[in-house]
């Protein structure tokens, strides 16, 4: 009877272990995908402006320009939920963080505004000097949402904190329908693409900035046991440099398969579709990424319960990526709601097919990078993050050099690239354990 009793026992401390894991989990993967969907109605409203093609192609590499310099800031949310653990922790964190934004944005600034700045993205990208205008137009007013943007990367770090994830989820919403909101009247008004998208964004974003504080003020609490009181910005740099680079990292993976694919027949065509099935696929990513929160929260405990949990979530993840693609779903979505033109269209469905792979692999990386970032040991993130868009490159140069390049191989190549740093974190955060 003792032994029986010990076995219900012990399924049902398993059972509210995971019913905790989900009530944490599940707001936030709710978050990732009101993120990514702001992108998707993001591309619906470019697609219904003549040339829609070209408006695609253009706000592709604009964003990824852009998003090459805000990725450094995208562990903000995992800096403030680490150090912000005290009155002064928390007062320097903030500092740093808007220090940090600001020197992100200046790069961008000197990009945007100097003749050196448009020769360089018009030889990277091989495009002629009207789309290099273009392309510039959007920095010009992308720039500031940097120091937006940060901003509420860290007030969402210390919500998520706080295990106030049903607070980030209604947020971001509220993020989501203002931008939904903002494009809906600034394309009926008639302004430029660039004025909508920015507009709308830079808008929500401030909104959700406003509602953000109020909720902090109201319902957050520092944690009971103080942790960072003599923090300093030493230590806070040696923990963000290396993340930081990892976010770069990340976000250069896509301008180097659009600097190689842009030369190829499809070029502009074979952009615009990657941008929009690569954006349609961060909505599952962004669902994985959120495991970083979970280890920073829950710690290194139990892992194999861990372990479980994310390989269901994994399996869900991929599943509905095939249903997307394999079913009339993708054709209700991207041509009935979004009417995204055929040729795009039906590149991107088959560009789904290839980025299937992408969740197991970006859930098996982060299972690393959640052990790296609680032993605070993130120089193997920014590594691995490195090699990866070296390895995305050299494969890249060698397919275009014997004419295998296209949208599908350059897909594979980005998924490679992963595979490639998910191997190098294992092996760092393996080699400490067995420390």
């Amino acid at each position: 009877m003792a032994g029986h009793s010990g076995n219900r026992e012990s399924e049902n401390v398993l059972s509210r272990q995971v019913k905790t894991y989900w009530k944490f989990y599940w707001p936030l993967a709710l978050t990732g995908l009101a993120m990514v969907l702001s992108m998707q109605f993001q591309i619906a409203a470019l697609a219904r402006y003549p040339q829609a093609i070209t408006e695609l192609a253009v706000f592709a590499l604009a964003f990824s320009t852009f998003g090459l310099f805000n990725a450094s800031l995208n562990f903000t949310a995992q800096l403030s939920n680490v150090y912000a653990r005290s009155i002064e922790g928390t007062r320097r964190c903030h500092r740093f963080v808007f220090a940090a934004s600001l020197i992100v944005m200046l790069p961008l600034l000197v990009i945007t505004y100097t003749d050196a700045g448009a020769s360089a993205l018009s030889a990277l990208y091989s495009i002629d000097d009207d789309l290099t205008a273009r392309v510039i137009e959007y920095l010009v007013y992308l720039a500031p949402l940097v120091l937006l943007r940060a901003e509420r990367f860290y007030l969402t770090g210390l919500l998520v904190q706080a295990r106030l994830t049903g607070w980030v989820t209604i947020l971001n919403i509220i993020y989501l329908v203002a931008v939904v909101c903002g494009l809906l009247i600034g394309f009926s008004l008639g302004y430029k693409p660039v004025h909508v998208l920015v507009g709308a964004d830079a808008a929500a974003i401030t909104i959700q900035i406003g509602c953000t504080l109020s909720v902090h003020r109201r319902y957050y609490q520092l944690p009971e046991t103080r942790e960072h009181e003599h923090l300093s910005y030493r230590e806070l740099a040696s923990f963000f440099i290396p993340v930081s680079t990892t976010g770069i990292m990340f976000a250069l993976s896509r301008p180097v398969l659009f600097a190689f694919v842009s030369r190829t027949p499809e070029g502009i065509v074979a952009i615009a579709a990657m941008r929009v099935a690569f954006d349609f696929s961060s909505i599952f990513q962004q669902a994985a990424n959120q495991f970083r929160h979970f280890f920073v929260t829950f710690g290194l405990d139990d892992l194999e319960r861990k372990r479980r949990f994310m390989m269901i979530v994994g399996a869900g993840l991929t599943g509905i990526m095939l249903l997307f693609a394999l079913t009339p779903l993708s054709n209700w979505v991207w041509q009935d709601l979004m009417q995204i033109p055929d040729e795009v269209r039906i590149m991107s469905v088959q560009l789904i097919l290839v980025m299937c792979l992408m969740p197991s692999v970006i859930l098996f990386r982060n299972y690393f990078h959640g052990r790296l970032m609680v032993e605070r040991r993130t120089t193997g993130m920014a590594v691995g993050g490195v090699l990866r868009v070296v390895a995305i490159y050299l494969t890249a140069q060698t397919l275009f050099g014997f004419g295998l390049l296209n949208y599908l191989t350059a897909s594979a190549v980005l998924i490679m690239g992963f595979v490639v740093e998910s191997l190098v974190v294992m092996r760092v955060a393996v080699q400490k354990g067995q420390a």
